[in-house]
């Protein structure tokens, strides 16, 4: 905020939740530039209720998340729009790794167990999870948070990796590329995903999805929550298809489904993935960065 404060007139929103579609059309028209975050609704009808009042013509995204915002709406109406990629690949990448471990080790049932007085002690056949170390990692998404989850598996955990991306991906270290995600999901005994949010992604995590992976196994989401059919989830999970699940975001955040909070066997986070001081800083000053670039009439570093 010192940063841009030295730089531009700035305006800054007290409020925590995000921009409803019509103040995010009042937004484009009132300010030359915009650094929205999750939650902002810069969606096709923002674009089109401002129509040709339309002031801004950038959009420096705070996140590296960018489907609350219409690209090709802010495109065609002039508006530029940048993310925060690589900021947040490792910080992700360890809330990954949280939850992995997490579920795998059934810490957040121990916790809960522990807080409210009824853990009686040791016993040998207590709590017993999944040993994470040599399991097999199945990644779906191979981009740079993706890749940064399968280092920390293959050279921390000696897992096998392998991983389900659009497109042929190579990668430089051990790791297998597999031709579906059914294929993915029954051959894995863990399944994180790493994609992006957006229409293409949308629901990619299907209840077929769901009903090829074994009985044994864990889902693990840290990438947005629109990308997996939650009721599908939810239904795989109440059945006794899949082991367990650690989730880091929601179809329909803040909102978490009532029947996700009561499976015991599921870790969830309230989108913890870049939630670190540093992360958050740095990110802040990528999007800061864009916004000078566009100031200086130069390519946005970032852009969409």
């Amino acid at each position: 905020m010192q940063a841009a404060r030295a730089r531009f007139e700035v305006t800054l929103r007290e409020a925590e939740r995000g921009l409803l579609v019509d103040e995010a059309a009042q937004a484009l028209c009132d300010y030359d530039a915009i650094l929205p975050t999750l939650g902002d609704g810069f969606a096709a009808g923002a674009f089109a209720q401002a129509g040709g009042d339309i002031r801004c013509t950038v959009l420096a995204n705070f996140g590296v998340g960018y489907n609350h915002i219409d690209v090709s709406a802010a495109l065609a109406a002039g508006v530029q729009v940048s993310n925060t990629p690589g900021a947040v690949t490792d910080a992700t990448a360890d809330i990954a790794m949280t939850l992995i471990l997490s579920t795998c080790r059934r810490a957040g049932e121990g916790e809960r167990m522990v807080r409210a007085g009824q853990w009686h002690g040791w016993a040998p056949t207590q709590m017993l999870g999944m040993h994470v170390t040599g399991k097999t990692v199945g990644i779906v998404g191979m981009g740079r948070i993706g890749q940064a989850i399968a280092r920390r598996c293959h050279f921390g955990f000696e897992m096998p990796v392998i991983y389900y991306n659009r497109s042929v991906k190579e990668v430089a270290f051990p790791a297998r590329q597999v031709e579906s995600l059914t294929e993915l999901a029954a051959q894995a005994d863990i399944v994180v995903v790493a994609v992006p949010g957006g229409s293409e992604t949308h629901n990619l995590l299907d209840a077929d999805v769901f009903a090829a992976m074994k009985p044994s196994s864990i889902f693990v989401n840290i990438a947005r929550g629109d990308v997996v059919d939650e009721p599908a989830l939810i239904a795989a999970l109440q059945a006794g298809q899949i082991a367990g699940a650690g989730l880091d975001v929601y179809a329909q955040e803040p909102a978490v489904p009532d029947a996700l909070k009561a499976i015991e066997n599921v870790v969830l986070l309230p989108h913890l993935g870049t939630a670190a001081l540093e992360v958050r800083e740095a990110m802040g000053q990528m999007a800061l960065d864009n916004l000078i670039a566009w100031d200086e009439g130069r390519a946005l570093p970032q852009a969409v």
